[in-house]
């Protein structure tokens, strides 16, 4: 199991690639929390029965940014669905000894960007 706190971040995506839940399951606290837009606290269990069967879905990880300070690390990667489709997502995980304890999930970009490049999308849908 990776000790530096930027090795078991990279361990965990890998884990959803590879759909290795052993591997993930060695990463994560058993006082594990999580947290998204949709999730508020989940616990280790309740994580592992919503979360996992994503990995079904995910083809690719690529860290865009991966910034270790302390006990966190700041994580944002784009991510391919095994449909071709992109995403974007920005997370943050606390790590102690070598376990992950909490990750907070920022979610909500599709890529390619759905505005177009120096415009916006409205919440009704149309471009600017």
């Amino acid at each position: 199991m990776p000790d530096d706190a930027s090795d078991v971040a990279r361990a965990y995506y890998q884990a959803y690639v590879e759909k290795d839940r052993a591997a993930l399951e060695a990463l994560i606290a058993e006082d594990f929390q999580f947290s998204s837009p949709l999730d508020n606290r989940l616990d280790r269990e309740t994580y592992f029965e919503r979360c996992w069967p994503n990995s079904e879905r995910i083809r690719a990880c690529r860290f865009k940014h991966l910034i270790p300070i302390g006990e966190t690390i700041f994580v944002t990667y784009e991510g391919e669905a095994i449909d071709g489709k992109g995403f974007r997502n920005t997370e943050i995980l606390t790590i102690r000894d070598g376990k992950i304890v909490e990750v907070e999930v920022y979610f909500g970009w599709s890529l390619p960007h759905p505005a177009p490049e120096g415009g916006f999308v409205e919440a009704n849908g149309l471009t600017g």
